[in-house]
């Protein structure tokens, strides 16, 4: 029987879990992050136990991944989030042969081998444009939640261009565009554009290839799915699981480590 192995991708704004054994996920969680790391850490491992039916005493094996990989104290690997993205694309697709991953706080292309290994890869992690952060800052001054913006982009008629890259001064062209008088799904449309011409430049410096994947949880939003799948021409491979894509493919690197380690 295989063992059961918790992989943690410890984010900026969110904590997820999956658990693994064998091929199968067995259980997964999603919780916030604060400012007690540590804490959210096992917070996010006992809702994946519990959403599992299983306890804390049944996972061999635990490694961790993202921003707070250092704080899960209680794992026995750590694993950097490219090479994490990179297998967990793989796993769930593939022929995946680059990722575009964009959470909370940063951009990543990753160009994937046909194995899931990292061929190339480039991040954008000096600012928050581009990023979840980004679309929340401008959500919040069109008076909507995050949630929302996705599908109401969708319902645009006449985007509009924004030309900010910067996450301050996009949320003040934003706020000049509603003093004009401009339609919020509009601007919506316009921003979703803007951030995938900003990551097409990442794309492009390892090489866009077929298939691409898209993970983290920006990956949520149907209206930049579109927008990246209309601005590639190209089909994109978006999973229910893709915000969990960095957990899952740290326990796809423990289950390895564990598996090797038997042998």
């Amino acid at each position: 029987m295989s063992a059961l192995v918790a992989g943690m991708d410890i984010g900026s704004t969110t904590a997820k879990c999956v658990l693994l054994e064998g091929k199968e996920i067995v259980g997964k969680s999603l919780s916030p992050v604060g400012v007690d790391i540590v804490k959210d850490a096992e917070v996010a491992l006992e809702l994946a136990l519990r959403d599992a039916r299983r306890e804390r005493s049944e996972a061999a094996f635990i490694a961790g991944t993202g921003y707070g990989r250092y704080k899960v104290y209680f794992g026995q690997l750590t694993v950097t989030e490219i090479s994490c993205h990179a297998r967990g694309a793989h796993f769930l697709f593939p022929g995946t042969r680059l990722v575009l991953d964009i959470g909370g706080q940063d951009t990543k292309a990753i160009r994937v081998g046909s194995s899931g290994e990292v061929i190339d890869f480039a991040m954008n992690d000096k600012c928050a444009a581009g990023t979840g952060r980004f679309l929340e800052v401008c959500a919040n001054a069109l008076g909507f939640d995050i949630g929302e913006i996705g599908p109401l982009s969708l319902q645009a008629r006449h985007p509009l261009k924004v030309t900010s890259t910067c996450t301050v001064f996009a949320e003040s062209e934003v706020t000049s565009f509603v003093s004009r008088g401009k339609e919020p799904k509009d601007i919506l449309a316009g921003l979703h554009a803007s951030i995938v011409s900003r990551s097409l430049s990442l794309m492009q410096r390892v090489g866009i290839e077929p298939e691409v994947t898209f993970t983290g949880g920006v990956s949520r939003n149907e209206g930049m799915v579109l927008a990246l799948r209309r601005r590639l021409g190209a089909p994109v491979n978006v999973s229910p699981l893709s915000q969990f894509m960095g957990a899952l493919g740290a326990a796809l690197a423990g289950q390895a480590r564990c598996e090797g380690a038997a042998a």
